[in-house]
Order: structure tokens, then sequence, then C-alpha cells
């Protein structure tokens, strides 16, 4: 560890910008050093942000922040502006339950200019806010951070063109950290970015096309042919044409970890007064040996010790439902040759790395982009094979208008498979997959289901395989999906069929995925108090089992349903209006997220805030069961 003497002294970027210029390389390593002690003590994504410390420097001691505006992609980058806008300390918290979060948060600082925790969004909002300043007279400069990984995000360039279009002030910088800085042409892109970005070259370009259009005659075709020249000749040596094309103005690239050198080209670049892009390449991972020989091993994680990186448990712990998935999707697939794996830039974290390994030449990873995905998969099923859509139940919201418009309407069996469904845990509301439940069992020609455990997971995926008529979901959670038996055979499900894993006859407990263990745990507990609970796993939201409701409620007059997604819309709305269709008016009480967005923290904390843990809903079941439960005892008795 070093020192920070200049760290100790800077609690915003006013005491930033007080700091002389040759100062800055000592406090990015200050701050690197502090990033790596602080996220190795609490957890939190790290090779970003190590990506990102002389970038963010740069941009604070050149910009008037918070008056001038930084829009971050994401937020995985943006630890060390946390960190320069007065969230030192803080950071100790970040993720944790009532501790700052790891995103952007407007409300958490009003260096926060613009929050977000899905990618690709940070060029349409910047350009937001350029307009919003010029339409109201005000005078502030904006700047976007856009990584290079969501450039493969169709929204990045609907936003870089209408950029480009506006010509209004507004600076982008690309944080590429997939490229290595080459030393043997550092020198000419060194050169070619300080020519390029000073000034006087901003000033020179601009007069000789002014002074070229007005001469008589050939005026217009001799600045058209500069232009051309001058496009051919970035085309050749720098990576800059098709940002052009889009009329922004390229510059770089720059070496991202040189902060002189970045301070320099911001300056020259900040008052530019056309949209301009400044390309920077970055090392993921940067000052900190295991996070640059594994960046994506890096990028999100628990404590560990510095010293030592990150080391792998001992022993294997429960099997995780994203781990169920891979080992599944391996199983089906060597059984049928039409099955294909999509993933929109997320491997790892849906598991499907295994079905990736093993089939390659079956396996798309589409970058982020989830409505070319769910589209790419329409066209793959539509000529007879099988896609399966893994992606995250948050990001599939991203999706919804090919969901419904090229999937659905065209009955087309593309299966989609949502890990992080419910409540995600530390990455907050703009990771916890709350909605999907309810944004999809309304779909025509939709099938919804939710697995218990992994052999559940295993069946389901297979009954999917099986079905033709239609697109298919199966959301499950964060969390362990035990059990799960590697190799068993799967069983094809009847469509719509629920399972009754306890007998009851007070009361009837409709539990969906997540929640089935929980309802078992709960009615185990009134039964100790003398409520009869019936506990099915409705592992089918859409279709419901129609045979045994028309049964169940019969005998049940009070019905409880309890799921892990918003109660609007969700699975209790889904057996209110079976009920109300049928003829039937059960007393009824559904549990499931309040509405509300559901801060972060670690998942259990967030369950037992919310009240869907076994304790919670056997208080709740109990306050509302008791009249019923007097009334068919009362009934029985006569």
């Amino acid at each position: 560890m070093v020192k920070t003497p200049l760290l100790g002294r800077i609690n915003s970027p006013e005491d930033l910008r007080a700091l002389p210029e040759e100062a800055l390389p000592q406090l990015c390593e200050e701050l690197r050093d502090y990033l790596i002690t602080v996220v190795s003590e609490v957890g939190g994504h790290l090779s970003s942000s190590l990506g990102t410390v002389e970038l963010a420097v740069a941009l604070h001691y050149t910009l008037d922040t918070p008056k001038d505006k930084i829009v971050w992609d994401v937020g995985h980058q943006a630890y060390i502006h946390k960190i320069l806008t007065g969230r030192k300390e803080a950071l100790r918290t970040i993720r944790q339950y009532g501790g700052i979060s790891g995103f952007l948060k407007r409300s958490e600082s009003p260096h926060d200019a613009y929050g977000a925790g899905h990618a690709s969004t940070s060029l349409s909002a910047a350009l937001g806010l350029a307009v919003a300043r010029d339409l109201r007279g005000e005078k502030y400069r904006v700047a976007a951070v856009v990584g290079d990984g969501a450039l493969t995000g169709g929204l990045c360039y609907e936003a870089l063109n209408n950029a480009g279009a506006s010509r209004r002030q507004f600076l982008a910088v690309l944080n590429d950290n997939n490229m290595s800085i080459s030393p043997n042409v550092g020198a000419i892109n060194r050169y070619l970015t300080n020519f390029t970005s000073t000034r006087l070259y901003q000033a020179f370009r601009s007069k000789v096309r002014d002074r070229l259009e007005r001469m008589p005659r050939m005026g217009q075709k001799l600045s058209l042919l500069a232009k051309r020249i001058e496009e051919a000749a970035k085309t050749v040596i720098t990576p800059g044409a098709l940002f052009e094309a889009l009329g922004m103005n390229y510059y770089g690239p720059v070496d991202g970890h040189d902060v002189i050198q970045l301070v320099h080209a911001l300056k020259n670049l900040r008052d530019a007064e056309s949209p301009t892009i400044l390309h920077v390449l970055t090392v993921k991972g940067k000052g900190y040996g295991p996070a640059e020989e594994e960046p994506e091993g890096y990028h999100g994680v628990k404590p560990f010790c510095r010293e030592e990186g990150i080391i792998a448990p001992e022993a294997p712990g429960k099997p995780a439902f994203q781990d169920a998935f891979g080992a599944v999707m391996c199983e089906l697939a060597r059984n049928d040759e039409r099955v294909v794996g999509i993933t929109a830039a997320m491997p790892t974290g849906t598991g499907i790395v295994p079905f990736a390994q093993e089939f390659p030449g079956r396996f798309f990873d589409v970058g982020i982009a989830e409505e070319h995905a769910v589209v790419f998969a329409a066209g793959l099923a539509a000529q007879g094979m099988r896609p399966v859509c893994a992606i995250y139940s948050t990001f599939l919201q991203r999706a919804y208008d090919p969901i419904v418009h090229d999937v659905a309407i065209q009955e087309l069996p593309v299966i989609f498979c949502m890990d992080r469904s419910g409540l995600s845990g530390e990455d907050g509301p703009t990771h916890h997959g709350a909605f999907d439940l309810s944004y999809l069992r309304h779909v025509p020609n939709m099938v919804v289901a939710a697995p218990k455990d992994g052999n559940e997971l295993r069946d389901l995926l297979f009954t999917a395989l099986d079905y033709d008529k239609g697109p298919f979901a199966i959301r499950y959670p964060k969390g362990a999906a035990g059990p799960f038996e590697p190799g068993l055979a799967p069983k094809l499900l009847p469509l719509g069929s629920w399972e009754v894993l306890r007998k009851g006859s007070d009361l009837l407990l409709l539990a969906v995925g997540s929640m089935v263990q929980v309802a078992m745990k709960a009615a185990a507990q009134l039964a100790e108090g003398g409520l009869s609970i019936e506990v099915v796993n409705s592992r089918f939201v859409k279709p419901v089992d129609d045979a045994y409701l028309q049964k169940a409620l019969a005998r049940f007059d009070a019905v409880v349903t309890v799921e892990e997604n918003a109660a609007q819309g969700g699975f209790g709305s889904a057996v209110l209006e079976w009920a109300q269709a049928n003829g039937f008016s059960p007393r009824c009480l559904n549990i499931g997220l309040p509405d509300r967005f559901i801060t972060h923290g670690a998942r259990q904390k967030l369950l037992d805030e919310v009240g869907l843990t076994d304790e919670a809903v056997a208080e709740k079941i109990a306050a509302f069961a008791s009249p019923a439960a007097q009334r068919r005892r009362l009934k029985y008795e006569l």
C-alpha cells in the first residue's frame, strides 16, 4: 500500500482542481490503492473502475462539476467518480443494505447527473441534458462516458446519429478497454491526438472549409473535396471514420492511463461547439495484477485477500440456478441438434458457458443487444431451430416489443430463460427482476413457468423444447437450486399442471418458484397452531391449472398466493381473474413485492424487508386465515 497524503485532502472536485497538474499521477496511484483496499474488504465492482482512474480524475479536473455534467454508462466504472465527489468513506458501504449504490443515483449526489444500471444509455441521456441546457438558455458542458462494450447496443448508434445531426455542444468519451496500447504505435497515437485535438487544428479546419465555400464557382466542390480527403486520411490512420460519418468530430485514440495527456486532450475539447468523441484506450483491471489477468473474474467480487487475490473455495457449495441451467442446456443439446443458445453479453452470469464450450457452433453472444437477441431468435425459430435466450429478467424488459411483435404474434417457439428473477441482491432496483410475471403473462401465446428447484428447471426446459405452439418463458432467482441432480432423466410436464406438496383443509396456499419452500416452511409453522394449509407448487403461471382450481375453489373459501414478483399483475392477479371468470369468489390474499422499487442489499435482507420469509408469510396467513378457519370448523361441527 502507498500513503495517501493527496487523497486525504480530496473531499470534492474543487479540492481536486486545486492541485497542480504534476500532482495528478500520484493522486491516481493513491486512488487506485484505496479502491483495491476497500473493494477487497467489502466487495464490489473492481476491474472496470480500476481502468477508469485517470479518466475520472481528468474529467473532474477539467470540467466544472457539478455545474458541468458527467453521465457515466451503467456505473461499474464510476467508483473513482464517487470517491472524488464526497463519498470516499461511504465507499466502504457500497452495495450494502443502507449504504451507497453500486451505480450512479441522482438522489445520492448532485454529481450523479443521471442514474442507470443498464448499459448503452449514457449517450442518449447526455444529449437530453445538452438539449435541456440549450432550451433553458443555460451554460454548462455535458460529457458522456461510454464503454466499448456498450457500443454493442443499438441504442448508442441511435444516440450518435441524433447527436451528430443536432450539432450541439456534447462530448462523448469512448472508454475502450478491449485494446492494448502497443508501444510501437504509442508515439503516433500521441502525435495524432495532440495535433487533432488542439484548438489551432479545430479553428484551422473550420476556417479552411468556410473560406473554400466562399470561393466563387468552385467553393462548394473544393470544400467537399477537402472534407473527403480529411475523412480518407482519418480512415487510414484512425478508427474514427464511423463516428465522423455519424456527424461526430473524432479525436484519439489517447492513452487512458496517462492522466496528463488526458487532461490536455479534455482541455482542448471541452468547449468544442459541435458534438465530439474522444477515444480513450484503457486496461480493465489496471494496476492490480490479478484483475489485469482476469478482468471478468474481478468485475464483481465478494471480499477477498488483496495479497493473494480471489481464491476458489475448497469445496463447491450448493449449485445455483445458473449452474443448473448450464448443465441442463448441455444435457438437452446432446440429444437435440435444434437447440441453440443465445445470450446478451452475459455468458458467465447466465451460466451458459458450459454450453458455449461444448457447442460453440450453436452458441451466440450478441453483445448488449437484447432486442436484437430476441428478433435473431425469432428468425432461428422460424426455420425450425429451438433457440434458448438466456437473459436476466431485468434486461429482457428492454426487448419487450420484439417479444410481442416478432415472437408471440408469429407463435414462434422461442424459449426465454430468465435468471435473476425476483430480488437480485446488491445490484439493487435496476437489476431486480420484479416484473417478468406481470409483463409476460398477458402476452397471447406465451407460456410462463417457474421451477421450485434445479430438477424442475430441467423438466420445464425439456417441456419447453417439446412445446411448438409459441414462446415459453422460464424464470428463476439468483440463488441455490437444490435439489439438482446432474444427468437425471427429464420428465415431460403436462402444460399448466400444478403439484400438491402438502394436503390441508383450512386454507389453500399457491406458491410460485422461489416461494415454494417458503410456503412449505410457513405451512409447517402454522400447523403447530392448528391451521391446516394445502400447499401447491404453482409452477405454471400461464396457463394456470384449470382442473385443480375447479376442485380446489369448491373446497376452499380462502386462498393465499405468494410470489417473488410485483403483486400488481402477477400470479395472484391471474388467480383472481380465473376465479372471477369461473364463478368463484374466494377471500384472497396476494403476497408479493410491494409497489415500490426495492433498494440494494443482501438478498436475504431484502426478502426480510418485503416480508417474503417463511416467518413473515406465516404471520400474514395467520392474520388472514383466522376468520375462514373458524367458519370452516363451525360448518363441520354443524
